[in-house]
């Protein structure tokens, strides 16, 4: 039977379903987990969708996966599905202190299968084992797959359990025959060896657990300030979600494929969520950032490996260790950083009085390596980097293409459109099938390769860096260091304001391009035709009445190409992060975001369902549209928060030209543009609040739908696609973190 306990305050239990797959959250004093089920619908693409139960839980980023398939081998006639209970709805806790050093502990429910069933493929450990295997060239390491063992219980159930390579933790999934004259598992041994089970027909306890230490979660009220606790019962359902994904030690970046420290998500959720959240949240994250900061060269962690999947790296290593691993390939995350010092510790009045004692914190209880340092220690690495990252551009007649911010030498990316597909990786064998995964996770290509790569298409200098991240975080570390929080380089407060002035002003060029109208109203035409409608680009190409000036998504990229010239979201940064100026430069900037939002896609960015990242129709070339598709992770497609943050942008600018610094002056006191800009304002936030039910998804795609007129664009749910050509397919996480960030982001009524 499973082992029950009722913890001693009400559990948080949520339901979130993203057909095909049906998300199930449980947290109490003792365990966080979510439970997902993906059952096949009528219209699923058999190809991509099968059924699956997947148990994740935060501590350890560990997770549990049983892929099924029908006995009869027919696709698609197999069904699961959890049963709710009028007691406990979908999930129970599960807790047995076995007298090891932590319990074990998970969750249970029933489990209904509509016909006799195999499980095809358990994988038991890590999340980051399941997305590899999802998500990556579908292998599994046999030194995993070898340590999986199955029990008969007394009750008629069987078990499946591995034990961790740390030769402690224990991963168990069970499933007990609820009525034992029609429901029956067991373990069978195919033809070529493998061992899984079978099930008839019927309803199963099923239950998972690990005996792992958990995290600490805060609750919604927790997470939140008190001036937003009436957000509790006015979004109960994003503020559960927040809670999930918020704990003392760290914030979460998504559930399930996520759940985990992830820099940039985090830093970036946090600015966008900053009005909402308590000071013990923001600086949970300040401080989860910078215990994780590469003590040697100042790089901020893109991402954490930790739990079992971090020892079997370790061992590829030769390393008998369980320590974490830390991934600093990003070049965009170190700047979030004294942004979010800034914005915190220097412009709310809790963070002013906090930050000296905060930076006197002791550093090293996450990662080993940074002992003996304290938090203003590693914050200064940090600023140091940044600094000498910014000087040569800023240096006098050194303004040059060469001397701007490129990614990391021997890696394909570096900011936040990190996806890698369209890329095939033609490795040699190797012995083990997970240390290719490895090698494709970190993105190292042989120098021989060019790849294709959507994500900037290969670019080696991106936009959102250099224009917007780079200067911004200059006058942060400006603000920070009058403030004397970098005593041991006084001299900052003006040099790196003067830098953040050169790199706001001299690197826009770099990126801008203009396409003449009728140039424009061909490539637009041409790509409407082709995979839209007819009657879309007529509409489309109406809509073009002047030249349309890009800027490029990055420069240095593949095919030849020195510009990605991709009509894309990534001005956002700019206007979130920094304010305007009078120049012309800068007005040329937000006008022609305006326009990109003002004009429908595929002429510009919005659609019925959101604001696509990314429009490769004025590209001129083929392999845009080839590369940046509905289907692809970062191609026309919508991302939450980044209607997050362009919302919050245009706001910011709009509100600029209130203050005596910008009324009447430049792009403020030019009547076009700034109805432009404040027309766009509310574009935006009209598709904001048709699409109110979607806001907390990571990311999600559109169907055209033929119609009277010019047709119109559907939703999509991004995992239901097939893939781009050769690569495999990617979910969407039902709750991303900073998707949530329309808790705090909020439309000015006084702006319509």
């Amino acid at each position: 039977m499973i082992a029950i306990f009722q913890a001693n305050t009400p559990p948080s239990t949520q339901q979130l379903n993203d057909q095909p797959y049906k998300n199930y959250f449980y947290s109490d004093c003792n365990v966080a987990t979510q439970v997902v089920v993906t059952s096949p619908e009528p219209d699923s693409n058999l190809s991509i969708v099968g059924p699956r139960l997947i148990v994740a839980w935060p501590a350890g980023n560990s997770g549990v996966c049983a892929f099924f398939a029908p006995q009869s081998g027919i696709n698609g006639s197999l069904a699961i599905g959890l049963l709710n209970s009028s007691d406990y709805g979908a999930l129970q806790p599960y807790y047995n202190d076995a007298g090891g050093q932590y319990p074990k502990v998970g969750v249970g429910g029933v489990i209904r299968f509509n016909a006799s069933a195999e499980l095809t493929v358990p994988i038991l450990g890590s999340v980051r084992t399941v997305r590899d295997f999802t998500e990556g060239p579908s292998l599994l390491a046999l030194t995993i797959q070898d340590a999986i063992k199955y029990h008969s219980l007394a009750d008629g159930g069987k078990l499946i359990s591995r034990v961790w390579f740390d030769n402690v933790t224990n991963s168990e999934l069970g499933f007990i025959p609820l009525t034992s004259n029609t429901s029956t598992v067991e373990i069978h041994t195919n033809e070529i060896g493998n061992t899984t089970l079978r099930f008839q027909e019927g309803d199963y306890i099923f239950y998972s657990s690990i005996n792992y230490p958990q995290l600490t979660q805060l609750n919604a009220s927790a997470v939140l300030n008190e001036a937003s606790q009436d957000l509790i019962n006015q979004d109960p359902d994003q503020t559960t979600s927040l809670s999930f994904l918020s704990y003392s030690e760290k914030l979460l970046a998504g559930a399930w494929r996520f759940l985990t420290y992830f820099g940039r998500d985090s830093m970036i959720a946090t600015l966008l969520l900053q009005p909402v959240l308590s000071d013990s949240a923001i600086e949970a994250v300040i401080g989860a950032v910078i215990e994780r900061i590469n003590r040697t060269d100042g790089s901020v962690c893109h991402e954490e490996t930790i739990g079992d999947y971090a020892t079997y790296l370790n061992m590829q290593d030769n390393l008998t260790s369980t320590d974490p691993i830390y991934d600093y390939k990003m070049i965009d995350t170190d700047y979030y950083l004294p942004i979010l010092m800034d914005r915190y510790f220097l412009q709310t009045s809790n963070g002013s009085g906090r930050a000296r004692s905060f930076l006197k914190t002791p550093a090293g209880s996450i990662n080993p390596a940074n002992r003996n340092l304290t938090y203003s220690d590693l914050l200064t690495i940090n600023a140091e980097k940044i600094m000498e990252t910014a000087s040569r551009f800023a240096a006098e007649g050194n303004q040059t293409i060469e001397n701007l911010a490129r990614l990391k030498e021997g890696q394909l990316v570096g900011q936040w459109r990190d996806s890698t597909y369209g890329t095939s990786f033609p490795f040699p064998p190797f012995e083990n099938p997970l240390v290719e995964s490895r090698r494709r996770q970190h993105q190292i290509v042989p120098s021989n390769l060019t790849p294709n790569h959507p994500g900037i298409g290969g670019g080696r200098i991106p936009l959102d860096v250099n224009a917007a991240l780079l200067p911004a975080a200059l006058s942060a570390i400006s603000h920070l260091s009058s403030s004397s929080l970098f005593p041991t380089h006084p001299s900052w407060s003006t040099l790196a304001s003067q830098y953040a002035q050169i790199w706001s002003s001299r690197t826009l060029p770099f990126f801008a391009s203009t396409i003449p109208a009728p140039l424009a109203r061909q490539r637009v035409a041409n790509y409407s035709s082709t995979y839209l409608s007819n009657n879309t680009a007529a509409s489309a190409v109406d809509s073009i009445d002047d030249d349309i000036h890009l800027y490029s998504l990055a420069l240095g990229g593949n095919n030849n190409l020195s510009h990605i010239e991709v009509m894309n979201a990534d001005p956002c940064f700019r206007l979130f992060l920094l304010n305007s100026s009078s120049s012309d430069q800068d007005t040329r900037l937000i006008n022609a975001t305006a326009l990109s939002i003002l004009r429908r896609f595929p002429a510009g960015l919005l659609t019925d369902v959101g604001l696509l990242v990314s429009n490769p129709a004025y590209g001129g070339q083929e392999v845009y549209a080839r590369n940046w598709t509905r289907a692809a992770y970062h191609g026309t497609v919508v991302w939450s928060w980044v209607m997050g943050m362009m919302a919050q942008g245009l706001e910011t600018q709009l509100l600029f030209c209130e203050t005596s610094e910008g009324k009447g002056r430049g792009w403020c006191g030019d009547e076009v543009v700034y109805e432009n800009v404040r027309g766009a304002y509310n574009g935006l936030w009209d598709v904001v609040e048709g699409n109110r039910g979607e806001l907390s998804s990571e990311v999600w795609s559109w169907s055209f739908v033929e119609g009277e007129g010019e047709g119109r664009f559907g939703f999509e749910a991004f995992g239901s696609l097939p893939p781009p050509e050769g690569e495999s397919p990617t979910e969407s996480d039902v709750r991303q973190l900073w998707s949530l960030t329309f808790l705090a982001v909020r439309r000015n009524e006084g702006l319509k």
